[in-house]
């Protein structure tokens, strides 16, 4: 049933008991700290993609007050998204808390205290031509700091040319300016503050490409600062991403309305500061052996 939940801290604690276990994190993340993205097969069990249809569903159903279609009107297809919605949705929750997902993002980050930055619902309708341009997800947020974790989990079966593409190496940076997917619009950092993002599809033999077909239950993993990208599709692409940070991430207020906003919060948490508050719940924490 979906219902209001009142924000709260979910802590799982890294012991041999993690749903994680299953996994080899060690070589995980020695490919994510490289490449700047990893594909995890079997991330989510089916019952949790069952979870995630359901709360999906009534996302679509119900959308929440960052929802908006991020396609052209004259696009045959639609693709929408919405974001910041676990709070109402206990299905995004019990994903982003209860799942392998903060395990396996704790791994690749190599933090030892995980919280949960957003939820970002992504749908793109058969017959959407909308491609998702090449960008990084960091530059459109809130904070600063280097151990972040971005997670894409189709609900569809994603052919490799429907499917998310990364460039290797970029998570090392350095930034490079976020633009608006249709227009190309600078509404974020102002002209000239960042450096533009390279022609990656004029010139894509001077780049490393990585991209993974995906089955529901797959999920690739990548640093918020990885360029990534994806195509149009020809049949319906659900998928649901959950963003995490790790140690080192600190809230970063921003003079413009970043993507996702969080009205109010620079009154609450000052610049520099960790983010130790009700919307970025702890959701793992490491356990000492001893």
């Amino acid at each position: 049933m979906t219902k209001d939940l009142a924000p709260r801290n979910h802590r799982n604690t890294g012991t041999a008991a993690d749903p994680a276990a299953r996994f080899d994190l060690d070589a995980l993340s020695a490919a994510f700290h490289a490449d700047g993205a990893v594909v995890v097969r079997g991330l989510f069990t089916p019952e949790q993609v069952a979870l995630a249809e359901r709360g999906v569903a009534f996302n679509l159903a119900h959308p929440g007050p960052f929802a908006g279609v991020a396609s052209d009107p004259s696009d045959p297809g639609r693709f929408f998204e919405d974001f910041r919605n676990w709070q109402r949705i206990p299905e995004y929750e019990a994903l982003a808390t209860g799942s392998a997902a903060p395990a396996v993002a704790a791994a690749l980050m190599r933090a030892r205290t995980v919280r949960f930055h957003h939820d970002h619902l992504l749908v793109k309708e058969a017959a959407t031509r909308q491609p998702t341009p090449w960008h990084q997800d960091q530059p459109y947020y809130n904070i600063d700091g280097f151990q972040t974790c971005s997670l894409w989990a189709p609900l569809d079966p994603v052919p490799a040319e429907a499917s998310l593409k990364f460039v290797a190496g970029s998570h090392l940076g350095p930034w490079l300016m976020p633009r608006t997917f249709l227009s190309e619009e600078a509404k974020w950092f102002p002209a000239g503050a960042l450096a533009e993002l390279p022609d990656i599809d004029g010139a894509p033999e001077q780049h490393r490409i990585l991209n993974w077909a995906l089955e529901p239950g797959d999920a690739v993993l990548f640093h918020m600062l990885t360029l990534h990208a994806s195509g149009g599709t020809t049949t319906r692409r659900r998928a649901l991403s959950l963003r995490f940070v790790g140690d080192d991430v600190v809230h970063a207020p921003r003079p413009w309305k970043t993507s996702p906003d969080f009205p109010g919060l620079a009154d609450e948490l000052p610049a520099g500061a960790p983010l130790d508050h009700p919307l970025f719940p702890v959701v793992w924490t490491a356990v000492d052996a001893h």
